[in-house]
């Protein structure tokens, strides 16, 4: 599918990114030059270099969220499904935010904007909105709220699943086998989708 929006038309640069194409042009070659267009092996980019930019820039330079934009460059949204980060099990009962922190997990995502159901606040976690007694939630707030729901209810799905694998029954009670099966697991899972 064409992009509405492209940098081989000039006269979208300037508004998008704020360079005159000249300097958009020199930017480019920069980039090239620094290796930032490498060949890769598995899945090539659906946009070249170019547009790539150009794509970053308009993000960085309007309040425009990757789901806008995307449309507007004809892509979809990248909406990965790699494990990240597998944070290291408590002992005992631990409250969602104490563990959040305490197991590893808060420091090994850093500043990554990251969604977490309504049992974490005060963490920075992106949580759904909640609505005050006699109060509605503006259509923002519900329409923020279903998206929400939506990648949480896969990755509840993903916790009901895993809980009937055999390898986390037998694990369970044993040190640290949790731990290094869900570790094994999510290699195996990143492996199978990235290749």
């Amino acid at each position: 599918m064409a992009g509405v929006i492209t940098a081989s038309e000039p006269s979208w640069i300037a508004p998008f990114s704020g360079l005159s194409p000249r300097s958009f042009k020199k930017l480019v070659t920069v980039l090239r030059r620094e290796g930032a267009d490498p060949v890769r092996k598995g899945r090539p980019w659906s946009l070249p270099l170019e547009d790539r930019l150009l794509l970053v820039s308009a993000y960085w330079r309007t309040n425009l969220t990757m789901r806008q934009l995307a449309p507007l460059f004809g892509i979809s949204k990248s909406d990965t499904r790699l494990v990240v980060v597998i944070g290291r099990p408590l002992p005992g009962n631990r409250n969602d935010c104490t563990a959040w922190e305490e197991s590893g997990a808060k420091a090994a995502v850093g500043t990554t904007m990251t969604i977490a159901d309504g049992g974490y606040p005060g963490t920075g976690l992106v949580m759904p909105h909640r609505r005050r007694k006699g109060e509605e939630l503006p259509d923002w707030k519900q329409a923020h709220n279903t998206s929400h729901k939506q990648v949480r209810a896969r990755v509840e799905h993903v916790f009901a699943r895993m809980k009937t694998w055999k390898i986390l029954r037998d694990c369970r009670l044993k040190g640290d086998g949790v731990h290094y099966a869900m570790l094994g697991i999510a290699r195996l899972h990143n492996l199978n989708l990235a290749g």
